[in-house]
């Protein structure tokens, strides 16, 4: 009984820095969106990488990661509650989203108005790279 409490508790302890380095030229950017695109919800938003590949949550695997997509968010690590996001695991929450399937696609119903996208690789622990692998931030208008 002592050891499942401690491998749960252990499982979800945050993971803290940044130990996975990402390769000089990696980069993580939307496929199908750009900055100022107004859209209709659902959207269906594509995930482009280059210089790594793309491999579930857990895999340990060198020049290698997994997707989230920050949603009304700050730029990644900006911001008074996003100080922490470069070097502890992400959070899962509405405004963080993991694809630690190793999804490179998502469709999302997104309410109308203005909406700010970023997206993240993160490692096996998801937790950014060093140094992160992150998109610009664009802005989307939903109908």
């Amino acid at each position: 009984m002592r050891a499942f409490f401690l491998a749960a508790v252990l499982a979800a302890a945050p993971v803290f820095a940044q130990d996975t380095a990402s390769p000089e030229g990696a980069r993580v950017y939307f496929a199908n969106l750009e900055d100022g695109a107004t859209v209709a919800s659902p959207v269906t938003i594509q995930f482009g990488l280059e210089g790594m590949e793309v491999a579930p949550a857990g895999t340990e695997m060198e020049n290698s990661g997994h997707h989230h997509i920050l949603i009304d968010r700050p730029q990644l690590g900006e911001g008074e509650d996003g100080a922490d996001e470069l070097t502890t695991n992400l959070p899962a929450d509405d405004n963080h989203i993991h694809f630690g399937k190793g999804q490179t696609e998502v469709t999302l119903e997104l309410a109308p108005g203005s909406h700010t996208l970023q997206l993240v690789l993160g490692d096996l622990n998801h937790v950014p790279h060093d140094p992160p692998v992150v998109s610009d931030v664009i802005t989307i208008t939903v109908e």
